[in-house]
């Protein structure tokens, strides 16, 4: 996929719209937290298109011998409190994800991390490439 996934100027104003005091931001359900879980299930969901070696809803998983089996649901501790995540999984209880492993409850530094390549100059396509190099699955731009 060929498309712009740098963060558009607009984009910050957009996502603070709905809100007005720094809890809304930090606080127990604020927005950091809520971008955090969808940063974490969005990738877990292109670790299992990585490994299954097609697309959601792509008709090339017919019949390939393994397909997506929904989600479980998972607990982890962060720097933000508790997340509840959906983890994706497969037929075959194949799928190892790299980025929060089977039995892993604590996930510690995500922010930090991205945030240092951010603020190094890295536009969103190459931050994109740097996890796609760290976890080995092409993660999706939107």
């Amino acid at each position: 996929m060929t498309t712009d996934t740098t963060i558009t100027p607009e984009l910050p104003d957009q996502l603070l719209a709905n809100y007005e005091k720094a809890e809304d931001l930090t606080g127990a359900d604020g927005l950091f937290k809520q971008l955090k879980k969808v940063l974490i299930e969005r990738a877990l969901g292109a670790e299992l298109s990585d490994h299954l070696g097609y697309e959601k809803g792509d008709p090339a998983g017919r019949g390939s011998g393994n397909s997506r089996n929904g989600t479980s649901a998972k607990t982890i501790l962060t720097e933000d409190g508790e997340i509840d995540i959906a983890v994706p999984r497969d037929w075959a209880g194949s799928f190892e994800p790299l980025l929060i492993a089977k039995g892993q409850t604590r996930f510690y530094g995500f922010d930090d991390k991205i945030l240092s390549l951010y603020a190094r100059g890295m536009t969103v396509r190459e931050i994109q490439g740097h996890l796609s190099e760290l976890y080995g699955a092409e993660l999706p731009p939107d």
